[in-house]
């Protein structure tokens, strides 16, 4: 059951999920990296009002219309332990991704990230990865963790509460040169 207090986070929330992968072209098993501060969705300064609930039921939304959509999800940690990752053990396997020993929690890891802990299957930390798109709610710098060549993903509403959503996709990199002709459908 939703919490009532943060309806309008949560209906934001699901409304850039939705902006995002209508324009991401994300493919099924690929992974979305997200960084984001409860701070900044209240409408404070990151960092400075941290709001389990608020992480909780904002990480449910997205995570929920992210699974439905067949993608795989990364939760950044803050810089209290170096942007780590949260991710399920199948998925850092998958990707080949070394787990670490850390947990994240509300002033060490931030509320995100520790409610994608909580609320994942068999949920793990891991230092980096390179992800195919990814989301920045609140300025929290998340491009550290995608792939080489990120493009914007320009959304409609790029809001969740008080919080500046940047949010972007890779591409492969072009090789080649004036002669070299490219597959339209990967850029």
């Amino acid at each position: 059951m939703m919490d009532e207090r943060f309806e309008k986070e949560v209906n934001d929330a699901k409304r850039v999920v939705r902006e995002f992968l209508g324009q991401a072209k994300l493919r099924e098993g690929n992974l979305v990296v997200i960084g984001c501060s409860t701070s900044e969705i209240a409408a404070k300064h990151i960092g400075s009002y941290s709001n389990a609930e608020l992480g909780e039921a904002v990480f449910a939304a997205m995570y929920g219309e992210l699974r439905a959509a067949g993608v795989s999800v990364a939760a950044q940690c803050c810089e209290h332990l170096n942007r780590a990752l949260i991710m399920t053990q199948a998925d850092a396997e998958r990707f080949g991704y070394e787990e670490v020993n850390v947990m994240p929690q509300l002033k060490a890891g931030g509320s995100f990230a520790t409610a994608a802990w909580k609320v994942m299957e068999h949920p793990v930390a891991v230092e980096r990865i390179r992800a195919h798109a990814g989301i920045d709610i609140g300025d929290t710098l998340i491009g550290m963790h995608l792939k080489p060549v990120a493009v914007p993903v320009r959304i409609e509403h790029p809001v969740i509460g008080g919080a500046h959503i940047v949010c972007a996709r890779t591409r492969p990199k072009y090789v080649g040169g004036e002669r070299a002709h490219y597959n339209e459908a990967l850029e």
